[in-house]
């Protein structure tokens, strides 16, 4: 058995079932012959957004997994390995090495060095003979602890050598660990003891599955729940309780409850210090409860703190308080807060929700939007820059994972690969993306892949003609230069790709381009809307 047949063999027995890459590459072959789909992207950061979305949507259960060809097609790669680091998402990148003998010649990539930084374990195959003990360190590193991506570089010549006839391996275990005990009690009496309780939840609650167990904690302390970006969709944001999500742009009843609580519990979130996350008040008292310790007193300063598994943890803070009440606490006042909270925020907001001018208002295209798919089994994620600062704040998540949020890293064109991901692993949900026009520039030649491998995505493409957030930082260089300006007719595009286009211009289309994309969609085919908006930078910054 040749190395590259012991790797597809592998990944078979590890439950993988789809592959995606870019040749060449020799386990792409093998996977295929092993009955592991194959898709073949038009760049590789695009396979690896793919790859991300496709643990992330299985929970990693179905693991993605991403294959190159050494030299271009690592350096290539780089981008998409770093935003699943950033994310905190589980992908197995297996890129083809030069042979051992051009491994560390100063001219050529290694991959196994070079993204040491931006991986959980990143190493070589360097004796045939070591694959199975290899590629188990990796799955182990997948399936394990804090989640993030694992690479196994294969330089061409160790794939072509012979491992022996018969493959020693089995698939690795996963575990789950809890937090301290006494800990827990500890934590417990503050919980129980705060008047103004706020629930902040992270990522770590989907990959625990812990949705059942956050709303019970909130229902009996009676207290609110915000989400981080990453944690969007993980409590129902039509719950009375629900505050929303925080990134750049917020809610105003998240900023409002944030800066009057008496305490904040983070669940499953890093706290991590990034322009594109929610600010956490200075003076407010933060218990911190997350998998991984190295991210206690990194971005906030915690008092107490818990070590473990979300849903291990949230159950054990639920039994701890239940102990301390005799009865759940009554929310209704809280509740009644909210509502008037948001009701006053919104209000402001409502004159560009609604907004009947053309160009069109992105906020009125994403109002509709919502308004519009109301109901369905949906998933939909934002791109970086504008439309998320516009999608984010308003759209209410009611599902799991029916929202992809991200944020900690900010590449433009991340959304397209993460929809088309979600896509691939849940096919039965109406999957969207929304962007503007500069990050359709850098992934959107991959469309043509959403139309080639049958994945009928609704792309949401929000164009201004401009990088409309740098107009403030470029005055001058647009002035005389108009070096902000960016141009073309991207429902041609998507036609010419394969896939069903349209261009809106007036907001009484809006809803009808929707419903005829949504129809695309069902009949088969990938759809791009493109609505011609106006260069509308103000967000909800609180």
């Amino acid at each position: 058995m040749k190395v590259s047949t012991a790797i597809a063999e592998i990944l078979v027995r590890e439950g993988v079932d789809t592959i995606f890459g870019y040749p060449r590459n020799a386990v792409l072959e093998q996977a295929a012959a092993r009955g592991i789909r194959t898709i073949i992207v038009r760049q590789e950061r695009t396979g690896l957004h793919m790859a991300d979305a496709y643990s992330r949507m299985t929970r990693g259960k179905r693991m993605g997994v991403f294959a190159m060809q050494h030299g271009p097609g690592t350096e290539n790669a780089y981008g998409g390995v770093a935003q699943a680091y950033s994310e905190s998402v589980p992908v197995l990148v297996l890129p083809q090495g030069y042979a051992r003998r051009l491994a560390h010649v100063r001219d050529n990539y290694n991959a196994s060095r070079s993204m040491r930084d931006i991986t959980k374990l990143a190493e070589p195959i360097l004796r045939a003979e070591d694959t199975p003990a290899i590629m188990a360190r990796a799955f182990t590193a997948l399936r394990n602890g804090r989640f993030r991506p694992a690479l196994v570089e294969m330089p061409w010549d160790v794939l072509g050598e012979e491992i022996g006839s018969k493959l020693d391996y089995q698939p690795v275990v996963s575990t789950r660990c809890g937090p301290d005990p006494e800990m827990v009690e500890q934590v417990a009496e503050r919980l129980v003891a705060a008047r103004r309780l706020v629930i902040h939840a992270g990522q770590g609650v989907h990959w625990a599955e812990a949705y059942g167990e956050l709303r019970e904690l909130s229902s009996l302390l009676g207290a609110p729940v915000s989400t981080s970006l990453e944690g969007k969709s993980a409590f129902d944001e039509t719950h009375p309780l629900a505050l929303g999500s925080g990134g750049a742009a917020i809610p105003g009843q998240l900023r409002h409850f944030l800066d009057g609580a008496d305490l904040i519990l983070g669940i499953g979130c890093s706290f991590a210090e990034t322009a594109f996350g929610v600010a956490m008040p200075r003076d407010v008292e933060i218990i911190h409860a997350t998998l991984d310790p190295a991210d206690f007193n990194k971005g906030v300063r915690c008092t107490m703190a818990l070590a473990g598994d979300a849903k291990l943890t949230l159950r054990a803070l639920i039994e701890a308080c239940r102990q301390r009440l005799q009865a759940a606490r009554d929310p209704s006042a809280t509740i009644a807060e909210i509502r008037e909270v948001e009701q006053r925020w919104l209000a402001q907001w409502l004159p560009l929700l609604e907004c009947d001018d053309a160009p069109l208002n992105p906020y009125r295209v994403l109002w509709d939007l919502q308004k519009a798919v109301g109901g369905r089994d949906i998933v939909i994620t934002h791109d970086a820059g504008s439309p998320r600062d516009q999608l984010t704040p308003f759209w209410k998540s009611r599902a799991p994972l029916s929202y992809i949020g991200w944020g900690k890293s900010t590449q433009l064109g991340y959304g397209l690969g993460l929809v088309m991901g979600a896509k691939l692993a849940c096919p039965e949900k109406l999957c969207i993306n929304v962007w503007g026009d500069a990050a359709i520039g850098f992934t959107g030649m991959d469309f043509e892949t959403a139309a080639r491998e049958r994945l009928p995505i609704l792309s949401i493409l929000l164009n201004n003609s401009a990088m409309a957030i740098e107009l403030d930082q470029m005055p001058e260089a647009t002035r005389r230069f108009r070096a902000t300006d960016i141009s073309g007719d991207y429902a041609k595009l998507a036609e010419a790709l394969g896939g069903y286009g349209e261009r809106v211009t007036r907001p009484e289309d809006i809803m009808g381009a929707i419903a005829r994309g949504i129809a695309a969609t069902e009949a088969g085919r990938p759809a791009l809307l493109e609505f011609i908006t106006s260069t509308e930078t103000r967000a909800s910054r609180l």
